[in-house]
């Protein structure tokens, strides 16, 4: 995962995220399914701590044992598709940040492109997901810890303004 950040705009997390033969469909591009399982899987890496052994990014902060006490959830999902995805041997360039941080909520926001350094990249997909914390116990949401938001700020900014949207 990298970095970036254009001017005075707020860093995204840059995740590359390989396509599996099997997320196409039979139109030969990315499924709409297998678009949450990619933003899923760019999240996932984003969020959770690393096992012994692995390098993680500084927002990976969320512990993702079954002792941890809390979950993540999601609460929301969108997606605006603006083009078919093709099967690329090369990974798709996630590029993420937050909308919003909220008392026990983030609005994740993604850009899906085509490979880093590609010029000029495509923008295949927009999307947000909101993601709750919540105590295992009482299954009620919970305050996101300082530390989540002290390594989550810097990657805030606007939410994405969907086009199409009746």
């Amino acid at each position: 995962m990298t970095d970036t950040r254009a001017g005075d705009a707020p860093a995204r997390m840059h995740v590359p995220i390989h396509l599996r033969w099997g997320d196409l469909d039979a139109f030969n591009h990315v499924n709409n399914t297998s678009m949450l399982k990619l933003l899923e899987e760019a999240r996932v890496r984003v969020f959770w701590l690393p096992q012994a052994g692995e390098a993680a990014p500084a927002t990976a902060v969320v512990d993702s044992s079954l002792a941890a006490g809390t979950v993540t959830l999601i609460a929301r999902q969108e997606i605006e598709y603006l083009a078919p995805v093709p099967y690329r041997r090369e990974p798709l360039d996630v590029q993420m940040w937050f909308g919003k941080i909220g008392g026990s909520s983030v609005e994740v926001c993604y850009e899906v492109f085509s490979p880093h350094g590609e010029s000029p990249q495509v923008l295949y997909a927009r999307a947000t997901s909101v993601v709750v914390m919540v105590d295992v116990a009482t299954g009620r949401p919970t305050r996101l810890t300082a530390e989540m938001r002290r390594v989550w700020e810097p990657y805030q900014g606007p939410p994405i303004v969907y086009g199409h949207r009746r």
